[in-house]
């Protein structure tokens, strides 16, 4: 990696099924990183926008078509080999069923309970943010009183 080199900007796909698990995919032999589990994505071409990238990768990875995706984080990450800027999509929706069409594999993870890595270094931060609860409650309870802010939940 070459000092002060412009970040490769990267789309990445957080494909979380209903019951909460993700999918992560096994870094193919041959790759930089191989055989340590990321999320799926890649590189965004010159002339499309993460999103687009997203979708072109996911298709091109795993032979899905994804059909629902936001914006979550972005992220950089310096590698020993590359510096990296990692667009995170949150994908909840797609037709078709993920399988490796550049050999790799596949594992649908429960995050509180994961069975694969290693993983990717720049993965660290993301999985620790997924763990986190959606919605937080913040009140002035202590400013107006427990029982009053307990009854107007109510």
């Amino acid at each position: 990696m070459k000092p002060n080199s412009p970040p490769i900007d990267v789309a990445v796909a957080v494909i979380r099924r209903n019951d909460g698990f993700v999918l992560f995919a096994e870094r193919p032999a041959g790759k930089a990183c191989a055989g340590e589990w990321e999320f799926p994505g890649g590189k965004i071409e010159a002339d499309e926008s993460a999103l687009e990238a997203l979708v072109r990768e996911i298709d091109e990875e795993l032979a899905i078509h994804i059909t629902h995706a936001r914006p979550w984080i972005t992220l950089r990450h310096a590698y020993a080999h590359a510096h990296v800027r990692l667009n995170f999509f949150i994908v909840t929706s797609w037709t078709g069923e993920p399988h490796g069409r550049e050999g790799q594999q596949l594992a649908w993870q429960d995050l509180h309970a994961m069975t694969v890595g290693p993983l990717l270094s720049a993965n660290a931060p993301v999985i620790h943010a997924l763990r986190l609860p959606d919605v937080y409650a913040i009140s002035n309870a202590s400013e107006s009183g427990t029982e009053l802010f307990i009854k107007q939940l109510k």
